[in-house]
């Protein structure tokens, strides 16, 4: 059986139709984009007053958001503690720091290093440290300090001017695993500052590291680590332990050298 011609009528309104959707579509697309469709406007990041770069002994002042760790009074924000490994300062709290303070300064004392009474996750932190004028000793025997984040990563503290040490163990390196891109150090006696971006290990409920630490670091100005990821806790002997863990705090260690530290702050992110 043949097939029954399409009727006039039929063929007008298919035509009908698809002339109605083509409008429709032409009426659906986007509207014409403008600078103003791609401007976001909220939410407003919050306003902070930025510090102030003195020429003076103050060093570089806290921004207004900032947790101040030392203002140049006294050690009100910190305990003592013996040793410097996270089984050390988890156990013992040997009471208030007595770590001399002078002219703004508070001076490592041997036999304690220094722990902040407050604990962080994920933190910007800004520290200004010398190394003793006298110079003494030589390689990791100079004007030898660290910071570690969190009590467990080791951001090295060193008198590195003039004096070869083993590369991954020098001022700037996160110790014993990510070697500094440069070596800005001041003379020995001269203020030295670290501005550190730090972006805390991630675990999972096992206690799993599912996401390295993180940081960036500038000593003096200069770069001398890029986003370098922290593999676990920094060991004078034998590689990185991965341990579980929440916050923690800023550790200053004492290492037998009267490093001076001043105008220390955090702002937590």
């Amino acid at each position: 059986m043949k097939n029954a011609p399409l009727s006039l009528a039929f063929c007008v309104g298919i035509v009908g139709l698809a002339l109605t959707y083509s409008a429709t579509a032409q009426n659906q697309q986007a509207p014409k984009k403008t600078p103003e469709s791609t401007e976001i406007w909220e939410p407003v990041p919050p306003v902070v007053t930025p510090g102030t770069n003195s020429a003076n002994t103050s060093g570089t002042t806290p921004p207004s958001d900032a947790v101040v760790l030392f203002d140049g009074k006294n050690t009100d924000e910190w305990v003592a503690i013996k040793g410097y490994s996270p089984e050390s300062w988890e156990k013992t709290n040997e009471g208030p720091l007595k770590w001399p303070v002078k002219d703004g300064v508070m001076y490592s004392t041997k036999g304690f290093s220094a722990r902040s009474k407050k604990e962080f996750n994920d933190f910007q932190l800004h520290i200004e440290f010398k190394t003793p004028e006298k110079v003494e000793g030589n390689s990791q025997g100079r004007g030898n300090s660290g910071i570690f984040l969190q009590g467990r990563y080791e951001l090295q503290v060193l008198d590195n001017y003039e004096n070869p040490t083993y590369v991954n163990g020098m001022v700037g390196s996160i110790y014993k695993q990510t070697i500094p891109l440069a070596n800005p150090s001041r003379k020995p006696g001269e203020w030295q500052s670290y501005d550190i971006i730090y972006q805390a290990p991630r675990f999972n409920k096992a206690g799993l590291m599912v996401d390295y630490g993180y940081v960036t670091v500038l000593l003096n100005g200069i770069l001398v680590q890029n986003h370098a990821a922290i593999r676990g806790t920094t060991e004078y002997i034998g590689y990185p332990k991965v341990q579980p863990h929440g916050a923690g705090p800023i550790l200053l260690q004492d290492h037998g050298n009267p490093v001076g530290f001043r105008n220390i702050w955090i702002r937590e992110l």
